[in-house]
C-alpha cells in the first residue's frame, strides 16, 4: 500500500535514542496514529524544542510504534535521525517536496473554483 496521510494526527513519545518510537499519549484535540492503520506507512514529523525530523515511518498497532524508515530532513539540514530525548511530539505531515502542487496558484483556483 502507498503512504497514508490523515489530518490532525499527533501523539507524544517517551522513547529515547534513534530507534523506533513507542507512541505513548494522545494530544487533546488530535487523532492517534491508529487512524493510519496497522502496517501502513505515513509521513511523520518528530519535534522536541528546536529539533525536528521529517520522514517516512510505518505504524504498528501492537505496541503502538512508529518505525523511522527513511529520514527526509532534519533541523540539522541532513538526513541523519535526531536523538530523541524522551519528551517529544510526533505528528503526521505532508513534506513540501512530496506535494503534487506545482507552484502555480491558478491550479488550485481551477480545481476548487
Amino acid at each position: 500500500m502507498g503512504i497514508i496521510v490523515k489530518d490532525r494526527v499527533k501523539q507524544t513519545s517517551t522513547t529515547t535514542g534513534q530507534g523506533t518510537l513507542t507512541l505513548t499519549g494522545s494530544v487533546d484535540g488530535f487523532r492517534t496514529f491508529a487512524d493510519i492503520g496497522d502496517g501502513n506507512s505515513t509521513f511523520y514529523c518528530i519535534v522536541y524544542g528546536n529539533d525536528f525530523e521529517v520522514g517516512v515511518g510505518t505504524y504498528t498497532a501492537s505496541g503502538t510504534t512508529l518505525s523511522r524508515d527513511t529520514v527526509l530532513q532534519t533541523s540539522a539540514g541532513n538526513t541523519t535521525k535526531i536523538t530523541c530525548t524522551g519528551n517529544q511530539e510526533v505528528f503526521v505531515t505532508q513534506p513540501a517536496d512530496k506535494n503534487a502542487h506545482d507552484g502555480k496558484a491558478y491550479v488550485y483556483a481551477n480545481l476548487f473554483g
